[in-house]
């Protein structure tokens, strides 16, 4: 788990701090539910990832306003007219909300909840842009990992990407999503230390290039890692430096390939690694891969055992943000629940808190999502979302990453196969169920009737 920090209400979007004072000035006090969700998935892909929802609880657990936060507020223009009431209530702030949630490591597809945060609509609102944005950015990299593990056909995949990352902490939360999407380690250190993820490293060029001669570098590292060297052999000549390795009588656990014609240059090595003697040295191909990279080099018959993949998976390249929003779904007046919705053309929202009902079939494979009423049953399904905050507090402990990374690769393995290919997959079905879908309709002629009064 991550060291325990204060997390800063300041970091948010302005307009959610205009919505908070004009609530509190207006006296609109009411307990709301928002509900975080996915509009639609990115090309080339057929499902998500859940990822991100322990960061998002510790956020929750321990949001605060520092003194310095709140004068910087005052200070603001647009803050003139607000009441110092308001700043007040800054300073107590915290959130004692409850939220319900799809596990970790779960496939998850458009519409369907990842998340739902029910709080006074103040302390509801605050937390929008944060919870956002980590929540769909480690979705979007556990889903990207998840594509490159199924590419590489049960062989290891690194994490080496924090270096090519939109920032060293984005780095550390990549790494982490990408070992719930199925990598067997990371090259980053702390993310190795914060979240205890296997950590894995070779050497750079630079260590090569410091010394006079390519096979003195060598043993020189081997020398400091007796047991556990890697190698990286494409400063200079890949093949020779095959020859230098078997000359000096070391025995690397790995060799690096990162530059050339990897396709040949495995085979190569691969080659003269069994002829000498050296079958358990194990080659580790890293430079610009992704899925497709990947499964083109195994069709061409590429020898590699370890993947090292960067900056394509830190940054999920190809898809580098999901269309994800935080809409008002449920306010809870005296008389109870008053469901709201978006109605506005291509980005209707559907009213009141939801779950979300899986269905397998015969064969143990997912046939079907159904987005119904959170108050709905749905025989022979599995509801996804489940409380796991109540009171700004944790119900309970959260499972381990290797654990939501086991949970990952059991429930990907679910999936109908075909939505599992890297094109041309066929759409998983999910559909409104008809309870929400009368919902919808009774909350669009309430506002008709309110409008033309």
């Amino acid at each position: 788990m991550a060291d325990p920090v204060c997390h800063p209400a300041l970091l948010t979007d302005l307009y959610e701090l205009t919505m908070a004072a004009a609530y509190f000035d207006n006296h609109f006090q009411h307990k709301a539910s928002f509900e975080l969700f996915v509009r639609a998935l990115p090309q080339e892909r057929s499902y998500l990832l859940a990822a991100g929802l322990e960061q998002a609880l510790d956020y929750l657990e321990s949001v605060r306003f520092a003194a310095s936060d709140i004068e910087y507020l005052r200070g603001l223009p647009v803050f003139r007219n607000v009441s110092a009431r308001f700043f007040e209530y800054l300073r107590d702030f915290c959130f004692h909300g409850e939220v319900w949630a799809i596990a970790e490591g779960t496939p998850v597809f458009a519409h369907e909840p990842l998340l739902r945060v029910t709080a006074p609509i103040i302390e509801a609102q605050v937390v929008e842009t944060y919870l956002l944005s980590l929540t769909t950015f480690q979705t979007m990299i556990a889903s990207k990992a998840a594509r490159v593990i199924e590419a590489a056909q049960g062989r290891d995949v690194v994490e080496f990407g924090t270096r090519r990352a939109h920032g060293p902490e984005a780095g550390t939360l990549a790494a982490r999503a990408a070992y719930i999407g199925g990598c067997k380690g990371t090259s980053n250190a702390e993310a190795g230390r914060r979240f205890h993820i296997p950590v894995f490293g070779t050497m750079a060029h630079s260590f090569v290039m410091a010394y006079e001669d390519e096979e003195e570098a060598f043993r020189r590292f081997a020398e400091i890692f007796p047991e556990g060297a890697s190698l990286l052999i494409d400063t200079y000549d890949t093949v020779a430096a095959v020859d230098r390795i078997v000359a000096a009588g070391l025995r690397p656990r790995m060799v690096r390939l990162d530059s050339g014609n990897l396709i040949k240059l495995s085979r190569e090595v691969r080659r003269r690694l069994d002829e000498r003697g050296l079958p358990e040295t194990r080659i580790l191909a890293s430079s610009d891969l992704d899925e497709y990279v990947i499964t083109e080099m195994l069709a061409g018959g590429a020898r590699v055992d370890v993947w090292g993949v960067g900056t394509s998976l830190a940054t999920s390249k190809d898809a580098p943000a999901l269309s994800g929003v935080y809409k008002l779904v449920d306010v809870f007046r005296d008389e109870g629940p008053t469901q709201r919705a978006k109605l506005s053309g291509g980005k209707v929202s559907y009213p009141g808190c939801k779950q979300v009902f899986r269905q397998a079939g015969a064969d143990g494979k997912y046939k079907e999502d159904v987005i119904g009423r959170c108050t709905d049953s749905c025989q022979d399904t599995v509801p996804l979302l489940a409380s796991v905050m109540r009171g700004g507090k944790r119900l309970q402990g959260s499972p381990g990453l290797l654990e939501i990374q086991q949970h990952a690769r059991a429930e990907i393995a679910k999936l109908p196969d075909s939505c599992r290919g890297l094109h041309n997959t066929a759409p998983y079905p999910v559909r409104f169920g008809r309870e929400l879908q009368a919902l919808l309709e009774e909350f669009r002629n309430r506002i008709d009737n309110s409008t033309q009064r």
